[in-house]
């Protein structure tokens, strides 16, 4: 019986943990932590990470490193886009929206346009021109 009580607390302990985390953890999934307008980025690409959560890309924007959140990496190489589609020295366009956080240089992209080639990687977002 006493062990069946301890089993109890520490189930209880870790969903209460979980409960208490998660508010930070899906802090940057979707589009609340996000601006509503839409910005565009233009920059040279420092790193490129295709993988969980995010596919993401690494710029730097007149001296300043920003991050570029890409969709998850199915839905991102559905859109063509893959870590052989860009590399470390390459020119980017982004469009999407900016973190509300002024102080964070973090952009999630709709569209994103690489060595000449546009990969809308929330096609269903993509402003109308």
């Amino acid at each position: 019986m006493r062990m069946l009580s301890k089993i109890g607390r520490l189930l209880s302990l870790s969903l209460a943990l979980g409960l208490v985390a998660s508010p930070s953890a899906f802090a940057h999934h979707g589009w609340s932590w996000t601006e509503d307008e839409y910005s565009e980025l233009e920059g040279t690409i420092t790193q490129v990470y295709v993988g969980n959560p995010h596919a993401t890309l690494e710029i730097d924007v007149d001296g300043e490193n920003w991050r570029v959140e890409l969709a998850p990496p199915s839905q991102t190489v559905r859109a063509g886009f893959s870590e052989d589609a860009a590399k470390p020295g390459d020119t980017v366009t982004a469009i999407g929206n900016l973190s509300l956080d002024q102080n964070e240089r973090r952009m999630k992209a709709v569209r994103i346009t690489v060595n000449g080639k546009t990969y809308d990687v929330y096609p269903n977002r993509v402003p109308s021109n």
